[in-house]
């Protein structure tokens, strides 16, 4: 059995896309593949492979240890990323984005969650065959489709009429969500119920800190914050959701998205390229706020395209789904320990 040790800091910090990346693939590791991988959480003893999920120091030092075996790196961010979700004094954000490229580079092989990451990594120095696209998955056991009943009844509880539009968005509040963008299409829809599910996962150090702090204080009167909400009450809001909304800036592979189309909820996101590769033909699409607001009018106008994206939901999420992603990962790690017995790395 091939042993495997996930050190992994992304719970720790509520809200954060990470730490729910991190919990499907524990989750289908102690499940789908539970007699083929020893699978272990933050510990020192010797190993077949070790995987990083998130670049804390300590993680960096321990990856000079020969007990590590292979060592994988998983890459939710790079430096350019960082921009528009915390901020930091000019040189102490050089000096991050030089250690997250670092880090990455003590790896002996590295996982994306979007292909389109995979030249902006050479770019730094990594070669390309150290570099494997896999998506993101989320399960259908957590989130998927509730029945009517179930629906109109959590819109009983939050006092939403059955026959209000409502338009559903979550993540952290920080400028590279475009959250700024999610309020001023409320304002512009007055008849429409927003609603953001997040917060300030980096406290004072989130991008735009103050700013957002006022308009969450004080929203526009149809829309709400949630604050950071656990997983068993996201499935609510995403089925209560006519169209779900995500007007970042800069993404990898977000799990919101994949949330909502397992959950057969019609998706909107900001019209970027690094959703072609993923995405493409899935979502709805607009360039920027007056774009997206136009897409919103045609929704609400013509019902029959929120019935079409919906079925493109569903059609989503089986390709982004847990039984497949289960394959992927299992012939990924194989492959992994093979080469690690080739080159040495396993004692």
């Amino acid at each position: 059995m091939i042993r495997i040790n996930m050190f992994s800091q992304a719970n720790s910090v509520q809200g954060q896309g990470v730490g729910s990346v991190y919990s499907e693939l524990m989750r289908l590791l102690q499940t789908r593949l539970l007699d083929e991988f020893y699978v272990t959480e933050n510990r020192y003893g010797r190993t077949d492979l070790t995987h990083y999920h998130t670049i804390n120091p300590t993680y960096f030092l321990n990856s000079f240890s020969p007990a590590r075996g292979r060592k994988i790196g998983y890459v939710h961010f790079l430096p350019d990323t960082l921009t528009g979700s915390i901020k930091l004094p000019g040189f102490a954000q050089k000096v991050v984005g030089k250690y997250v490229i670092d880090f990455y580079k003590r790896m002996d092989q590295i996982v994306v969650v979007n292909p389109t990451f995979i030249d902006k990594l050479v770019a730094y120095g990594i070669k390309r065959d150290r570099v494997r696209y896999i998506p993101n998955f989320v399960s259908k056991t957590e989130f998927y489709e509730k029945t009517l009943v179930a629906k109109n009844a959590f819109r009983h509880q939050l006092g939403i009429p059955l026959d209000q539009f409502v338009v559903f968005g979550d993540g952290q509040v920080q400028a590279r969500k475009g959250v700024g963008d999610f309020a001023k299409l409320a304002e512009a829809n007055p008849e429409v119920q927003f609603i953001w599910a997040g917060g300030f996962s980096f406290g004072k150090i989130t991008d735009g800190y103050e700013d957002y702090r006022k308009l969450v204080a004080n929203p526009p009167a149809n829309l709400r914050f949630t604050g950071i909400i656990d997983r068993s009450s996201l499935v609510d809001y995403l089925n209560l959701a006519d169209l779900f909304l995500l007007p970042s800036y800069d993404e990898l592979f977000p799990m919101s998205v994949l949330e909502a189309f397992s959950c057969g909820t019609p998706v909107l996101l900001r019209d970027l390229e690094l959703y072609e590769a993923i995405l493409d033909g899935y979502y709805l699409k607009g360039r920027d706020v007056t774009a997206l607001n136009q897409v919103l009018h045609q929704v609400m106008q013509d019902k029959t395209l929120l019935t079409i994206y919906r079925k493109k939901a569903q059609a989503a999420s089986e390709q982004y789904s847990e039984t497949h992603l289960a394959e992927i990962w299992r012939e990924f790690y194989h492959e992994q320990y093979v080469l690690g017995k080739e080159l040495g790395q396993l004692k």
